[in-house]
Order: C-alpha cells, then structure tokens, then sequence
C-alpha cells in the first residue's frame, strides 16, 4: 500500500467537529504543511489535543487565529496571546491539563488502559469534576484517557512505510499521538526507501501510521 497523500489530501481528511492530536512542542515537531493546509480549507468546530498552541503564526495556533477550533486540551497556553483573547470572549473553552498528565492520558488513550492516578492537580482547578480515589491513606486523582479521530505528527526522518524517527526533542507527543488516534497521519522532514532505516533506531513504527505527507 502507498501511504503517500498530500498535505491537501491530509487536510480533507479531517471534518468539521472532529478531534484531532497535533503533536508539537512550541511548533516544534508539528507538521506545518498539514495545519497551512486546514488553515486553507476552513475545516471548523476542531477539538484539539495538544501540549501548546505554539504561536500566533506558527504550528497549531494558526487554527487557533482562523478560529477553526472549540475546544483544547492543552497544558498551556502562554505564547499565544489569541488563544487567551478567545477564551476570555468565551468563544474557545479551554481544559488545562499539566503536562505529565496530558502525556499520560495519551498514552493510556492508546494503550486501552481506564486511566491514570496522580496527585498533580489535587486541591487545584484541576481537580474540579473529577474522581478522587484513596488508596491505601494516599489521595489521587482520576485522570481520563484520551484518544481523537486523527493525529497529525511529523517525523525528522521516515521511509514510505511510514516507519518515523524523531530529531532530538521534536520526538515530544508524537509517538504517544501515534497510538492513540483511528487515522495517523505524518509529515516527514527526510523521506527514505524502506530498509534504510536500522529498525532498533525507529521511533514510531509504520504499523502506527495510516498515511504520509513527504
């Protein structure tokens, strides 16, 4: 099978209301090509699952400006003053989560498991709504897993079976996203034939990864 699509192709992939994982970290490690491309195609009512909306003019928080997005789950939001703007019109419902928990609920979206149990968040905002479950004396919140319709990563380095590396700490979310979502779809910095890639130094293997954008 040929994963390979464009990053318009991407883009029609995802329909108003869905959720969506953007890997990234201040932009780094979110697949530019695929956001410009929903960008231009106006897809509305996101719900996005995301450490940061990075900038006003870069990685996810062009959505955020375009006001093509809901709702974010994000761990927080400082760099792009936007994101602040609309949640303050009420226009965009923010759910904070810290980072570590964010990551956790990923990665227990993609590994079916019912959840996480920590103590970040207690006596906070955080905590408001959720399960707090005593265990042996000790107090922990119930955090929920969390899985999306698509996940959109980028990897340094791939081949066309969609087998990714990630270049130092642009690896952030990415693998974790990759599990935990129905469709994955990943932009790739260097595209490689298969069986360039040694396969202890694969990151995300291609079994993870539905389509390609190089």
């Amino acid at each position: 099978m040929d994963k390979r699509i464009t990053a318009a192709a991407a883009a029609s992939k995802i329909k108003d209301g869905m959720t969506v994982m953007v890997g990234g970290f201040l932009g780094n490690g979110t697949p530019e090509s695929i956001v410009d491309a929903l960008v231009q195609r106006g897809v509305k009512d996101l719900t996005l699952i995301l450490n940061d909306t990075a900038y006003p003019d870069r990685g996810a928080g062009k959505l955020i400006v375009n006001k093509q997005v809901k709702k974010i789950i994000v761990s927080h939001i400082g760099t792009n003053p936007e994101t602040a703007n609309q949640m303050n019109a009420g226009t965009l419902e923010v759910e904070f989560s810290p980072q570590g928990t964010l990551a956790e609920r990923i990665r227990c979206g993609g590994c079916g498991l019912g959840g996480a149990l920590t103590t970040t968040g207690l006596d906070t905002l955080i905590e408001k709504g959720k399960r707090v479950i005593e265990i042996d004396g000790a107090r922990y919140l119930l955090e929920l897993p969390l899985r999306a319709d698509v996940a959109i990563i980028r990897g340094s380095k791939g081949d066309e079976d969609g087998n990714l590396i990630y270049r130092g700490t642009s690896q952030n979310f990415c693998p974790l996203m990759a599990m935990a979502a129905d469709v994955v779809i990943a932009e790739i910095g260097e595209l490689v034939k298969v069986g360039d890639l040694l396969p202890e130094s694969v990151h995300t293997p291609s079994i993870f990864v539905d389509y390609i954008v190089a």
